[in-house]
């Protein structure tokens, strides 16, 4: 997978631009991403400042750990009743 090629901090730079009154066209093509890009990242970090994408951004990744960690022991405990529920 691609790595971002923009960070929050510069995606909520490019929003404020547009609230300044730029318009969306002129953005897209300034910072070279498409229109569907800009609405997608309006959609996602429209109305944040910089300290909340990175709150946010730090509770995805430990709500990721925390998911991963949750489906390994799921697996483990499935292995387990496997290995019980069999008769030796």
């Amino acid at each position: 997978m691609r790595g971002r090629r923009f960070k929050e901090e510069q995606i909520i730079a490019v929003l404020k631009e547009a609230q300044a009154g730029l318009g969306v066209n002129e953005l897209c093509r300034k910072y070279g991403v498409s229109d569907a890009t800009f609405y997608n990242w309006k959609a996602k970090y429209g109305g944040l400042t910089v300290s909340e994408a990175r709150r946010i951004k730090s509770l995805e990744d430990e709500n990721r750990r925390l998911k991963h960690i949750v489906a390994e022991q799921a697996l483990d405990i499935s292995a387990l009743k496997t290995v019980v529920s069999k008769n030796f």
